[in-house]
Protein backbone atom coordinates (compact mmCIF):
# COMPACT_ATOMS: atom_id res chain seq x y z
CA UNK A 1 0.00 0.00 0.00
CA UNK A 2 2.67 2.44 1.17
CA UNK A 3 4.72 1.45 -2.45
CA UNK A 4 1.58 2.56 -4.09
CA UNK A 5 1.04 6.01 -2.01
CA UNK A 6 4.89 6.58 -2.84
CA UNK A 7 4.31 6.25 -6.59
CA UNK A 8 0.97 8.25 -6.95
CA UNK A 9 2.56 11.14 -4.79
CA UNK A 10 5.72 10.63 -7.47
CA UNK A 11 3.25 10.84 -9.90
CA UNK A 12 1.49 13.99 -8.41
CA UNK A 13 5.10 16.12 -8.25
CA UNK A 14 5.87 14.82 -12.44
CA UNK A 15 2.48 16.27 -13.14
CA UNK A 16 2.46 19.58 -11.22
CA UNK A 17 5.97 19.99 -12.58
CA UNK A 18 4.91 19.27 -16.05
CA UNK A 19 1.81 21.85 -15.44
CA UNK A 20 4.76 24.43 -13.98
CA UNK A 21 6.74 24.20 -17.24
CA UNK A 22 3.40 24.65 -19.35
CA UNK A 23 2.30 27.56 -17.56
CA UNK A 24 5.81 29.29 -17.58
CA UNK A 25 6.16 28.38 -21.65
CA UNK A 26 2.56 30.25 -21.84
CA UNK A 27 3.57 33.12 -19.80
CA UNK A 28 7.07 33.26 -22.07
CA UNK A 29 4.83 33.48 -25.10
CA UNK A 30 2.25 35.92 -23.98
CA UNK A 31 5.08 38.11 -23.02
CA UNK A 32 7.07 37.62 -26.35
CA UNK A 33 3.16 38.99 -28.37
CA UNK A 34 2.90 41.58 -26.31
CA UNK A 35 6.33 43.00 -25.88
CA UNK A 36 7.16 42.62 -29.81
CA UNK A 37 3.97 43.91 -30.52
CA UNK A 38 4.89 47.27 -28.80
CA UNK A 39 7.94 47.55 -30.12
CA UNK A 40 6.91 46.96 -33.47
CA UNK A 41 4.15 49.34 -32.88
CA UNK A 42 7.15 51.75 -31.88
CA UNK A 43 9.36 51.45 -34.17
CA UNK A 44 6.87 51.47 -37.40
CA UNK A 45 6.10 54.64 -36.00
CA UNK A 46 9.75 55.56 -35.60
CA UNK A 47 10.47 54.83 -39.41
CA UNK A 48 7.07 56.49 -40.68
CA UNK A 49 7.94 59.80 -38.66
CA UNK A 50 11.41 59.63 -41.02
CA UNK A 51 9.59 59.71 -43.66
CA UNK A 52 9.35 55.90 -45.10
CA UNK A 53 6.26 54.99 -46.56
CA UNK A 54 4.18 52.64 -44.15
CA UNK A 55 5.37 49.38 -46.45
CA UNK A 56 8.76 50.42 -45.93
CA UNK A 57 8.06 51.24 -42.30
CA UNK A 58 6.65 48.06 -41.82
CA UNK A 59 9.18 45.05 -44.00
CA UNK A 60 12.34 47.13 -42.45
CA UNK A 61 14.69 44.43 -40.58
CA UNK A 62 14.75 46.40 -37.70
CA UNK A 63 11.22 46.15 -37.10
CA UNK A 64 10.96 42.07 -36.78
CA UNK A 65 14.71 42.11 -35.31
CA UNK A 66 13.44 41.26 -31.56
CA UNK A 67 10.95 38.81 -33.15
CA UNK A 68 12.87 36.77 -34.68
CA UNK A 69 16.26 36.94 -32.19
CA UNK A 70 13.90 36.47 -29.47
CA UNK A 71 12.04 34.09 -31.12
CA UNK A 72 14.92 31.67 -31.08
CA UNK A 73 14.62 31.71 -27.63
CA UNK A 74 11.20 30.66 -27.24
CA UNK A 75 11.75 27.82 -30.18
CA UNK A 76 14.10 26.49 -27.56
CA UNK A 77 11.73 27.29 -24.44
CA UNK A 78 8.97 25.72 -26.54
CA UNK A 79 11.23 22.39 -27.81
CA UNK A 80 12.00 21.87 -24.27
CA UNK A 81 9.14 22.23 -22.70
CA UNK A 82 7.58 19.61 -25.24
CA UNK A 83 10.47 17.09 -24.93
CA UNK A 84 11.44 16.92 -28.63
CA UNK A 85 15.07 16.37 -28.46
CA UNK A 86 15.80 13.38 -28.02
CA UNK A 87 18.64 14.17 -26.12
CA UNK A 88 18.50 16.26 -22.57
CA UNK A 89 15.19 14.95 -22.81
CA UNK A 90 13.22 13.09 -19.62
CA UNK A 91 14.77 9.78 -19.99
CA UNK A 92 17.71 10.96 -20.72
CA UNK A 93 17.82 13.10 -17.10
CA UNK A 94 16.20 10.08 -15.45
CA UNK A 95 19.35 8.01 -16.76
CA UNK A 96 22.09 10.37 -15.27
CA UNK A 97 20.03 10.81 -11.78
CA UNK A 98 20.16 6.71 -11.54
CA UNK A 99 23.62 6.69 -12.96
CA UNK A 100 24.69 9.25 -9.69
CA UNK A 101 22.89 7.81 -7.36
CA UNK A 102 24.35 4.50 -8.25
CA UNK A 103 27.78 6.25 -7.96
CA UNK A 104 26.82 7.31 -4.65
CA UNK A 105 25.51 4.27 -3.43
CA UNK A 106 28.59 2.63 -4.49
CA UNK A 107 30.93 4.93 -2.96
CA UNK A 108 28.61 4.42 0.51
CA UNK A 109 29.06 0.92 0.49
CA UNK A 110 33.40 1.20 0.43
CA UNK A 111 32.98 2.48 3.86
CA UNK A 112 30.36 0.03 5.45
Amino acid sequence: MEVRENNNREKLERAKKRVEELKGFYIHFTIYILVNTFISTIQIMDNMRDGESFNDAIWNFGTFAVWFFWGIGLFFHWVKVYSLIPFFGKDWERKQIQKYMDKDKKEAEKYR
